[in-house]
């Protein structure tokens, strides 16, 4: 049944039932369109923390170079910190996961919003250790709204009508400077990521 087949009959795809793969597809692809910083020096970190410092909510995300052999394993390559206007990136392999950017993990009067969290979390703690506050998972809140899909790419067809690509998803985000494809999809994530928190207070 697509979306419009369900419209018709009274069902709500994503709240009476999951929205299926097929359905997710017929959105369109959207993208996040506003300026993205690439933090890859010190100095820059702390720049991009004085920003980060005057939001109320972030979109979050992480992404690991992916691991195609038995036993390989790698560390968070990238942290991505979406806020109102700007997107940062922060490349880990060149500033590491130190202060000041732990303070913004470590905030519990800013929101940090995503899915996986538990995942991601627990992987930047192999890096170093801090203890994390303000984070909000959006699968327990969308789940508390009675909505049955809970991932980040479902979320986004249910709740902003759109769809996320996922080609740039298993791409070696280990390498010393990522493509602009990267650097988009990296940056959607975390947008999309604040985005739904924000619809999700709403409702």
């Amino acid at each position: 049944m697509d979306t419009s087949t369900a419209k018709q009959q009274g069902v709500r795809p994503g709240f009476d039932r999951r929205m299926t793969k097929e359905e997710i597809n017929n959105f369109p692809v959207r993208k996040w369109q506003g300026p993205i910083q690439v933090i890859r020096s010190h100095g820059d970190v702390a720049e991009a923390v004085k920003e980060l410092g005057r939001e109320t909510v972030l979109g979050f995300d992480t992404e690991t170079r992916p691991a195609f052999k038995k036993g390989q394993k790698y560390s968070p390559s990238l942290l991505q910190l979406a806020g109102e206007k700007n997107v940062y990136l922060f490349q880990l392999r060149h500033v590491g996961l130190q202060e000041p950017l732990i303070s913004i993990l470590a905030d519990p009067g800013i929101v940090k919003s995503g899915v996986s969290l538990s995942y991601d979390l627990r992987e930047l703690k192999t890096m170093m250790s801090f203890s994390q506050a303000g984070f909000v998972g959006l699968g327990k809140m969308s789940k508390d709204k009675g909505i049955k899909n809970h991932g980040l790419r479902g979320l986004a067809a249910v709740i902003l009508k759109m769809r996320i690509s996922k080609s740039a998803q298993t791409s070696n985000w280990a390498r010393d400077e990522l493509t602009q494809s990267q650097i988009r999809y990296a940056a959607t994530d975390a947008w999309v990521g604040r985005e739904l928190f924000l619809r999700l207070q709403q409702m």
